[in-house]
């Protein structure tokens, strides 16, 4: 879909969006109330999202009649980001918002991720969301846009998840489905409030045999929330995360005749290799806030954690050989933490509200990275030979500060700046007559500003516009090899810096409606891009300049008593401003960055009330995505159809949602994500066909 093509559905959005109160069915007085929803990411107290001088979403989680074991489920419906549930428990999810972080290969990069708070991205930019535990959450919430730079390194968005607070009366929950493909997701929840305790503990089990051959995997996760009120202006919260990953297999990516010839299939050497990766993890954050005054308070937040990964890749022995390779087994031990201290100050200026944040922020991680073989004689994907041994750390010192003030009836203004130290250290252990010391350390520092301002055109429209810098340091992963071929740490490659700017028009036209566009252009420097990509290694280097731009529309509205519609846009158009050179070739400026569709949509129409008959439709589009730097090899554009159902049961203190699913319904064929630059060519990792999903959620209330 072209950008031209999609005016005109952009103009009947908002022609809907615009519709005076009296066009859309009012509520009658029976139907539940609706409640604002409040937002703390974009500017660190609590807000209206539509008072809210940036780009800004909430999704309530979990969804009742859903799966709700992979934020992707959740994130559909948000414009300008892209979430792609892989098939692939061993590689995690694959996210970019506004084409940040498309390019990584496993886990996610380029994207700030939080807990309660809590980073769960490390402090080099690499994180995960497999920790995210939805069937305990209250909310996520997805910061797009300049003001994500508040949130330091690699921050070219901000996704949080909220772990929701007990209930009174208090809740037992407990939910069981099953569906194709061997799927199985159990889930036990309890959550309430006893004298100062208050508590939200879960536990959820989740396994699947795949739709892919050699991609069977068992998740479970646990997540505890419990709060203290130590008076009355005084609380401690403790959170505790648990997630165990016991040898999730990977069936790698396919190549483009491997992918028509069966989508099912997994890659040629995954099965030899029996590739695959396990995860453990365990992590503690405690939470402290003090209202010190009737206007200031202060927030400690103090965390912990370690993970344990070991990964067999399916690099074959000859390549192994070579004197500086690390092997095709991943052995990683990390132990981070960090603490985070902020005070803030909400009162009046000159007879003006005024919010001010102040903030001390630092992140560790330490990791003990092995390598071995993945051979013994002629036994494939077994540990052998050690090749790789050394003690990797990298650590963050930010200092930032934020404020929104209204200074005048009409307007308001948001400002902030963050000053980030990052330092890598890496100190070999392992070194031969043929493999020398690769120890080195280096180190990035950055000061980002931001600003932006809001005008209320009315009380149902506000204006708004937006302009910041941010930067990403390269990763750990990224910085280990440079693309020379000689020995020793890419201590060469410089962090992407970023100036990036959008205008939005936020519309409530009701009391039931909601609707947003905006217009955004971010443009990088010195951004990260693949330089080789061979033998199971890949090297970077950077590349002069690079923008991404585009537009975002969403709707979302309430009518008729019970029905709910979504709708979400992207144009997104991504490109190199400047030609490299890669081994295979020129890439000449212009060139798409790979793995940003040009557009994608999504629509979704729900009906339901509290008791009775539940419906869900919902349909996504996908244009085609670019897979390498050459933009030769693209997946095809796609578009799925889904539909759920379900009953609920009110009887005395018991609620029964009895529910199913079936997506994909047209049983398309379709790539559901890519794998960039990949040096064998198997970018595709093929989407399910038609899949069905049956499932009761039992839930007690006193």
């Amino acid at each position: 879909m072209s950008a031209p093509a999609a005016v005109p559905g952009l103009l009947a959005l908002f022609s809907l969006a615009l519709l005076p109160p009296g066009a859309v069915t009012a509520e009658p007085t029976s139907t539940p109330k609706q409640l604002t929803p409040v937002v703390v990411t974009a500017t660190r107290t609590a807000q209206v999202p539509f008072d809210v001088a940036a780009s800004i979403d909430v999704v309530a989680a979990p969804v009742s009649g859903n799966l709700n074991v992979n934020a992707s489920e959740l994130l559909a419906g948000i414009p300008g980001v892209v979430a792609r549930d892989r098939q692939n428990y061993a590689q995690d999810e694959q996210i970019s918002i506004r084409g940040f972080g498309a390019r990584a290969t496993f886990g996610i990069r380029g994207i700030r991720l939080y807990t309660d708070g809590i980073p769960a991205t490390m402090p080099d930019g690499q994180g995960q969301v497999s920790n995210f535990n939805l069937d305990s959450a209250d909310r996520i919430e997805v910061l797009r846009g300049p003001f994500s730079a508040l949130y330091g390194n690699a921050a070219g968005g901000v996704i949080q998840l909220f772990t929701a607070d007990g209930t009174d009366p208090p809740q037992i929950h407990v939910g069981v489905a099953g569906g194709s493909d061997g799927l199985l997701r159990a889930e036990t929840n309890a959550r309430g409030i006893a004298g100062p305790l208050n508590y939200n503990i879960d536990f959820t089990h989740f396994q699947t045999d795949g739709y892919r051959q050699h991609s069977r995997a068992k998740r479970e996760s646990g997540n505890a929330k419990l709060g203290w009120q130590l008076g009355a202006h005084r609380k401690l919260t403790l959170v505790v995360n648990t997630l165990n990953l016991p040898e999730a297999l990977d069936p790698q990516g396919l190549t483009p005749a491997q992918y028509q010839q069966d989508p099912r299939q997994g890659s040629t050497p995954s099965g030899p290799y029996n590739t695959r990766k396990s995860v453990s993890q365990q992590q503690a954050g405690l939470i402290y806030e003090d209202q010190l005054t009737d206007h200031g308070t202060l927030r400690l937040m103090g965390y912990y954690g370690q993970r344990r990964v070991e990964q067999f890749l399916s690099i074959p022995p000859f390549v192994q050989a070579r004197p500086l390779s690390s092997g095709g087994v991943i052995d990683l031990n990390n132990a981070y933490g960090g603490a985070d201290a902020r005070w803030t100050w909400a009162g009046k200026v000159a007879g003006k509200p005024l919010q001010l944040a102040l903030g001390l922020n630092y992140d560790n991680q330490h990791q003990h990275r092995l390598g071995y073989n993945n051979f013994v004689g002629s036994q494939l994907g077994v540990v052998g030979a050690l090749r790789r041994n050394e003690e990797d750390r990298v650590y963050n010192l930010d200092q930032y500060a934020q404020a929104t003030w209204r200074v005048a009836e009409d307007w308001t203004v948001m400002a902030g700046v963050r000053h980030s130290r990052v330092t890598f250290q890496s100190i070999d252990g392992y070194v031969t007559a043929t493999n020398p010391n690769d120890s080195g350390q280096v180190h990035y520092a950055a000061t980002t500003p931001v600003a932006g301002v809001m005008f209320r055109l009315s009380p149902k429209a506000h204006l708004y516009a937006d302009w910041g810098e941010g930067f990403e340091t390269p990763t750990f992963s990224e910085l280990s090899y440079r693309n020379d071929g000689t020995s020793g740490l890419a201590l060469y490659l410089k962090p992407a810096r970023t100036r990036s700017g959008e205008v939005g028009l936020k519309l409530e036209p009701t009391a039931q409606s909601h609707a947003e566009l905006a217009l955004f252009r971010a443009d990088s420097r010195n951004e990260l891009a693949v330089a080789t990509s061979l033998g199971g290694r890949t090297t970077y280097q950077n590349i002069d300049r690079a923008r991404r731009q585009g537009v975002e529309a969403s709707l979302s509205t309430r009518f008729a008593n019970a029905w709910t519609t979504t709708l979400a846009y992207t144009w997104l158009d991504a490109t190199y401003r400047s030609p490299f050179n890669t081994p295979n070739g020129t890439i000449a400026a212009g060139s798409r960055i790979p793995g940003v569709p040009r557009s994608n949509a999504y629509a979704a129409l729900h009906y339901g009330r509290d008791a009775g008959w539940q419906f869900d439709l919902d349909a996504s589009y996908m244009a085609a995505v670019p897979t390498n730097d050459a933009n030769t090899v693209n997946a095809p554009a796609y578009a799925l159809l889904g539909f759920g159902a379900g009953y609920v049961i009110q009887h005395g203190v018991w609620r029964t949602h009895l529910f199913g699913r079936i997506d994909n319904a047209l049983d398309r064929r379709y790539v559901g994500s890519v794998i960039v630059n990949d040096g064998n060519g198997r970018y595709f990792e093929p989407g399910p066909g038609r899949t069905f999903l049956l499932g009761v959620d039992l839930r007690w209330e006193p």
